[in-house]
């Protein structure tokens, strides 16, 4: 099968979920700084997800990129991914009105959590699918990233019963390790071509 639309379909809800997280940010009814201040916790929450979506996003569009053909599997193992990313904008919110308690964060990180072991599986399967010689399976390699941030997570869950900032901490350093672009997927194609 193609997979255009697997692509368009996942842009899609991406740019949804996008659109939820930033529908919720409500305006303050007074016009000064001070109530602006008090939306400080709910706009932070709302940076650290739109980094985590905006890496979601450009990570798959590279695997998509490697992809020739996709099959059920793949359709399926990317609605699984999609189902928890879908979840981005509760945690968000829940997280961010509640000033980053304990629960928010934990609840936060079981989200990331399960978002990271979605993607590797859809990884996995694609790879799987196309084979041990695969422009993905070259291109990952040890993918020390990928194998890190389950375990980071997990961290952070167990942190956030103890100290929120620690927790918290945790997510933003696996975001900023995420952020450093990852050009193993595009090296592989340009040597390929």
């Amino acid at each position: 099968m193609n997979k255009g639309r697997l692509e368009a379909f996942s842009d899609g809800v991406l740019a949804i979920i996008l659109t939820i997280m930033v529908l919720e940010l409500k305006v303050p009814e007074s016009a000064d700084f001070e109530s602006l201040l008090e939306l400080f916790p709910v706009f932070l929450s709302y940076i650290l997800s739109f980094i985590y979506i905006g890496i979601y996003w450009n990570n798959h569009h590279h695997m998509m990129h490697s992809v020739s053909k996709v099959n059920g599997k793949i359709l399926w193992a990317n609605l699984h991914l999609l189902f928890w990313l879908s979840l981005v904008p509760f945690a968000t919110g829940w997280m961010g009105e509640n000033h980053f308690a304990k629960a928010t964060l934990t609840v936060y990180g079981a989200m990331l959590l399960m978002a990271g072991v979605a993607y590797w599986i859809l990884q996995s399967i694609i790879i799987k699918s196309q084979g041990q010689n695969s422009i993905l399976k070259k291109a990952v390699g040890k993918d020390w990233k990928g194998l890190s941030s389950p375990p980071l997570y997990t961290l952070g869950i167990i942190l956030s019963f103890f100290n929120e900032w620690l927790s918290g901490a945790v997510y933003i350093f696996v975001a900023l390790m995420w952020l450093v672009p990852d050009r193993r997927i595009e090296r592989v194609i340009g040597e390929q071509q």
